[in-house]
């Protein structure tokens, strides 16, 4: 039987689920009813044995484990398409790793004459400060900066225009529904270990193809896909996460996102023959509960470095799966938690 996670908003309606017919359930009956009380299926990988067939996929699923929160990982080999994942078709919240997307639909706009990279636009601050939309969105990336992206949102439509953009590049599971400004006001307000919300949320493997198709060059020029991947190398935040696990040569192009309860990193790095691998890695949880979390600075550190190193540790592993292993791993002083 799948290990099902218990979500206290809806423990009793499930309870009852299961006390209906205790003796006739077995393992497709309690996730289809699982799937019927919470809309959706938040649960741990199945048994790592029975579910992924090689020695590669059964790594990623143990790393990948969700006794103390959900995770969700995909990646694929540009070269060869071969693919992995783990509850890859899950929702989880993006945080700032929307902004790639953010930046992609304003990089379409140029392509299309529309917008310029040499227009100024005004920060959502108070104070008229005009900044170069090339600059803010190498900003947004390589800083994460929130009030950046809500200029470039604002010059593009807002989020809608964002999630039209996607669905015109044919990725369905992604939906931005506010403004960075806003996201940062609600934030706490659902865990995220626990519940799926769908506001701002994606999964893994859309945000890896939405990777996957920047590098390929499907939807934007060439000038284009160079500003983004240029940000993307750039980036500051996270330093603990993919960026500590893989070495120099990996080239690692990324960005960080992290709210409360979760932490992600999505990046396109080279294995060791040069083929490149787009990767979306999302954890929620690895503490005992929001409690944790709302406590001590200590506390709250020590569970945003659980997050961390998980991700670090799949980064590690999905390198080494699909090109093998190299030692010159790159280091870092201690982590700035102030960004993310």
């Amino acid at each position: 039987m799948s290990r099902i996670f218990k979500i206290a908003a809806a423990a009793s309606a499930f309870a009852a689920t299961l006390a209906a017919s205790p003796a006739q359930a077995d393992s497709t009956d309690l996730e289809a009813a699982f799937d019927r009380t919470f809309g959706t299926q938040v649960r741990a990988p199945q048994s790592f044995e029975a579910r992924y067939d090689t020695p590669f996929e059964q790594q990623i699923a143990m790393l990948a484990d969700g006794s103390d929160g959900r995770i969700g990982v995909y990646a694929i080999d540009l070269a060869t398409g071969r693919e992995i994942g783990v509850l890859a078709d899950q929702r989880f919240p993006m945080a700032s790793t929307s902004k790639v997307a953010v930046a992609a639909t304003y990089l379409a706009e140029v392509d299309r004459g529309r917008l310029t990279l040499t227009r100024e636009l005004r920060l959502p601050r108070p104070g008229d400060v005009y900044v170069p939309a090339e600059r803010l969105i190498e900003l947004m990336i390589s800083r994460s900066c929130n009030d950046c992206t809500d200029a470039l949102l604002n010059a593009v439509g807002g989020p809608e225009a964002v999630n039209r953009w996607m669905r015109q590049a044919g990725i369905q599971d992604f939906e931005l529904t506010r403004n960075i400004r806003t996201l940062i006001q609600e934030d706490g307000e659902i865990d995220p270990a626990s519940r799926v919300d769908r506001k701002d949320s994606a999964t893994p493997r859309a945000m890896g193809q939405l990777l996957a198709g920047i590098y390929q060059g499907r939807w934007l020029s060439a000038p284009s896909r160079s500003v983004i991947l240029g940000a993307m190398q750039e980036t500051t935040t996270g330093k603990k996460r993919m960026r500590s696990a893989l070495p120099e040569t990996a080239n690692l192009a990324h960005k960080t996102g992290t709210l409360s309860r979760t932490a992600s990193d999505i990046g396109i790095f080279l294995t060791p023959d040069g083929r490149p691998i787009a990767a979306a890695i999302y954890v929620t949880g690895q503490s005992p509960s929001m409690a944790v979390e709302n406590g001590s600075r200590s506390e709250k550190l020590a569970a945003r470095a659980r997050r961390d190193a998980k991700i670090s540790s799949i980064a590690y592993a999905l390198y080494d799966g699909f090109g093998g292993a190299e030692t010159d791993r790159r280091q870092w002083a201690d982590a700035d938690y102030g960004g993310d």
